[in-house]
């Protein structure tokens, strides 16, 4: 049995997303390649990796099958950025929001400096509207932000599309609405993009609230709503597997979040290399 990469960075886009039209734009293939992939995947392995609904999830295989698949992946670049004659070299200046760099750019972040000590990195973490303000005052080389659309920034290299969910306890939910009582919340500090947003769907349904918990720290609000504090929104992707997920029957529907990379110099050839090695961190 042999799986190539290419169907292991397709399966692990599906997983990301949710969906095969998604994932295929993603990795620039056809919905019907993306899912005659999968089907093959699943032929070679014996099991079902994904259950097939409105919403694409993984099954308990799949789920074990994505950790490995991440691992391989991870080693074949590792193994590739090894034996890379040339010396990269240059100055990078990123910024991104702190829940990326918590949830899954640490690692990576660190692979990439330890692979490539002649490049010199800036790297800070600030809210989505702050790191646009710096960068249009040329403060950063490169961002990556959260949106409302793509059309935002149609310069912008869209990384992924994702629906936003209401993330807590939902019997403190219910007691709370129950009693008219304000919904506590845990956001992140104004002028963050989540909050906003959070508050003018609860504003829109007529649906009192009280920030209880503020922080711009991913493993902080986390910590919060697992206390019992109140509940956050989170994109599908960042929500832990050990917080619940509020179906739109209790609170409003929110939309989807958008994540996107800018970058301001198109001829620095050790940014156009980062880039990439970002992509191919966020989006498999």
């Amino acid at each position: 049995m042999n799986i190539d990469t290419a169907t292991l960075q397709c399966f692990l886009s599906v997983a990301s997303v949710g969906s095969f039209t998604k994932a295929a734009e993603n990795i620039g293939r056809t919905q019907s390649a993306v899912s005659q992939t999968i089907a093959k995947l699943e032929y070679l392995m014996g099991k079902s990796l994904i259950h097939r609904g409105k919403n694409l999830i993984l099954t308990n295989e799949g789920a074990i099958f994505e950790e490995h698949a991440r691992k391989i992946l991870a080693m074949h670049l590792e193994a590739i950025d090894l034996f890379k004659p040339p010396l990269l070299t240059g100055n990078i200046r990123f910024g991104l929001p702190e829940d990326f760099a918590t949830r899954f750019l640490s690692d990576a972040l660190v692979e990439f400096i330890r692979n490539h000590p002649s490049v010199s990195m800036n790297i800070e973490c600030d809210l989505t509207l702050n790191l646009l303000d710096r960068f249009k005052n040329n403060e950063f080389d490169m961002v990556l932000v959260k949106m409302k659309s793509p059309k935002h920034f149609p310069d912008g290299v869209r990384v992924w599309s994702e629906k936003l969910e209401w993330v807590g306890n939902k019997n403190l939910v219910s007691v709370f609405l129950e009693k008219n009582k304000p919904l506590p919340l845990v956001l992140s500090p104004h002028p963050c993009i989540y909050r906003s947003r959070a508050i003018r769907a609860l504003e829109d349904a007529n649906i009192k609230w009280q920030v209880v918990f503020s922080s711009p720290s991913y493993n902080g609000a986390i910590s919060a709503v697992k206390a019992g504090l109140g509940v956050t929104i989170l994109s599908r992707k960042m929500v832990p597997s050990h917080l619940q997920i509020l179906d739109n029957t209790i609170l409003p529907l929110l939309k989807d979040t958008h994540i996107s990379l800018l970058k301001n110099n198109e001829d620095n050839k050790c940014l156009r290399f980062f880039e990439n090695f970002v992509l191919s961190k966020l989006r498999y």
